[in-house]
């Protein structure tokens, strides 16, 4: 039984260059970065996968032996392109994996794409061949072209199911979703007794936004497999969206009938959760646990809701047990206990448990939340200086650390500090964006706007794709009621980059409000409030809201906003603005 904390309408597809289409989660998988570097550089490869020429030539010889070499030094551009010659030249398709797993290594894939097409082509038998040209071509754009490499695929029996609900998810950065469709609708056809190629069309029409078609595939993928969960899943996810008591009621409806079923039990009790229903979800909880009483993974994920859900008692008892019979990364569960006894105000707990914490992903994530209870309880400076006695980090570890340093000395009022701090990281990091973006923001608030704006304009060209960095600079211009329209096209960029991000929904409000649209500025501050209720985001709707006339919601929502948050400088000016 596979188990997951979340229940997305597809289920997490990452195809391996050059493995077996189908995924074995209960085996640890070499990266097929060190998978590739093992054939490439072992010398045992040339023994058992020699190409077999029968009279080779000089020149064969010649250029063999140099990709090998040139893969020895860690040139597989070189390789690549010699073992694509030989493989054309011989029609051979071992020289024609080799060349595909160099360019993969080398990350060319204008070499990678032919090489792995000339493998599927010499080799129209190999599943890995067929696997990694559909995984190119899509990543290519055409579609229309990978659509035989899959039928190859899809041809096996033993693989087919585990291939169709993993389609979804290769196809997840094809933009046009309509095409995606057509394509899933095509290649199921021959199969329409089967629930997963029913199961995958109904992803697909998901997101073509179809939803007729979507609900009349659960539904036969449902009847072909009766109690199946991943159907119910995505049937009580769409209920839940247009109403969560229908999502709800589904979900118990179901469980009536399969008891067992231990992901709809898992997605009832996060719908409790997400209604605030507390009592009802522990029940779910405690009868998943006791059907897996010894299951360290069912343990934790119950433990990770609970703790989301703030409670403490519960959430504790299901991570500690998990950890007891055998949970795999006890360092994920030595940072959520920590976490929990932060939260409960428990320092000396939470610091027992971040400092379980010695290697590990989870290391350095540990070491910043200990320093934010040390900097609470110790002072700053011996946050600071426990943070600064940490070694072997990478530079982008040490980046984020002069980060959360920098937090702290924020949080503690010492903003010039902070600033300095900022500054002389940037020249010792000057390609980190996050770093950067950060210096911009302290820059702004120490009023050295030129600073702000040239730092923001430097980050925007390193990461384009850094939704922040547009939206702090568009609210800049927007707060300070300068180069509006500009603001408008940065902001409307961020956006795009993260269309549900309330922050920049806020931003944009705030920018409609500048420019005297007061309807699309309430619009969108209603939207980001509804999502996240922020003094910020309140301070701006009230004061929208109080332009319209609207003075008594406008005085309602700033009461609440000042009664949870009472020392906000932006929520208690705003109310003075409003008063004068």
């Amino acid at each position: 039984m596979t188990l997951s904390l979340n229940s997305p309408p597809t289920q997490e597809f990452s195809m391996p260059q050059t493995s077996r289409f189908t995924r074995k989660p209960t085996a640890k998988r070499r990266s097929t970065l060190a998978l590739c570097l093992a054939l490439l550089t072992s010398p045992a490869w040339s023994a058992s996968n020699s190409p077999t020429i029968t009279t080779p030539t000089a020149e064969f010889v010649y250029k063999y032996l140099l990709g090998e070499v040139a893969a020895q030094r860690g040139e597989f551009v070189l390789a690549g392109q010699l073992f694509l010659d030989l493989a054309k030249q011989t029609r051979d398709p071992l020289l024609a994996e080799r060349a595909t797993q160099a360019a993969t290594i080398a990350r060319t894939p204008q070499l990678a794409l032919p090489s792995a097409e000339l493998w599927s082509e010499l080799a129209p038998d190999s599943i890995p061949a067929a696997q990694t040209a559909t995984q190119l071509l899509i990543a290519n754009g055409n579609l229309k072209k990978a659509i035989p490499q899959i039928q190859k695929v899809l041809a096996n029996d033993n693989i087919r199911p585990n291939a169709f609900m993993e389609l979804n998810s290769l196809m997840m950065r094809v933009t046009d979703k309509t095409s995606v469709l057509e394509a899933i609708q095509l290649l199921a056809k021959p199969y329409p007794k089967l629930p997963e190629a029913r199961f995958a069309i109904s992803q697909a029409a998901y997101f073509a936004h179809n939803e007729p078609l979507m609900v009349t595939e659960l539904k036969e993928a449902s009847k072909l497999r009766p109690g199946w969960e991943p159907p119910a899943q995505i049937r009580g996810q769409m209920l839940s969206e247009q109403d969560p008591q229908k999502g709800i009621a589904f979900y118990r409806d179901f469980l009536k009938t399969y008891p067992e079923a231990d992901q709809i039990r898992l997605a009832l009790a996060r719908a409790l959760l997400v209604q605030k229903n507390t009592t009802d979800a522990k029940v779910e909880f405690t009868k998943l646990l006791e059907r897996h009483q010894n299951n360290p993974e069912m343990n934790v994920i119950v433990g990770l809701l609970a703790l989301d859900a703030k409670e403490y008692a519960f959430a504790d008892q299901s991570l500690e047990h998990g950890l007891q019979v055998g949970f795999k990364e006890p360092n994920k569960v030595f940072f959520n206990l920590g976490r929990s006894a932060a939260e409960q105000k428990q320092d000396t707990r939470a610091l027992q448990w971040f400092d379980k914490i010695t290697d590990g992903e989870q290391f350095l994530a540990g070491r910043l939340a200990a320093a934010s209870i040390i900097a609470r309880r110790d002072g700053v400076d011996a946050a600071i200086t426990m943070l600064d006695n940490v070694d072997g980090l990478s530079p982008e570890q040490q980046a984020m650390v002069i980060q959360n340093q920098a937090l702290l000395l924020n949080q503690a009022k010492r903003t010039d500090e902070a600033y300095m701090l900022l500054e002389k990281a940037t020249q010792s990091f000057p390609e980190s964006p996050e770093l950067l973006y950060d210096f911009a923001l302290n820059a702004e608030r120490k009023g050295k706007f030129d600073i702000m704006e040239e730092t923001l304009y430097k980050v925007i060209k390193s990461k384009p794709d850094m939704a922040p960095a547009y939206n702090a600079l568009g609210y800049s211009y927007a707060d300070r009621n300068i180069k509006l329209m500009e603001a408008k096209t940065l902001i409307e960029t961020a956006t795009k980059l993260a269309p549900e991000d309330h922050y920049i929904m806020d931003s944009l409000g705030w920018v409609y409000y500048r420019l005297g649209d007061l309807g699309h500025a309430s619009e969108q501050l209603r939207r980001a409030y509804g999502i996240q209720q922020d003094p910020e985001i309140a301070a701006h709707l009230a004061e929208v809201l109080w332009k319209q006339g609207q003075r008594e919601e406008a005085q309602r929502i700033l009461e609440q906003a000042l009664s949870a948050n009472p020392d906000n400088e932006l929520l208690v000016a705003t109310a003075k603005k409003l008063k004068s």
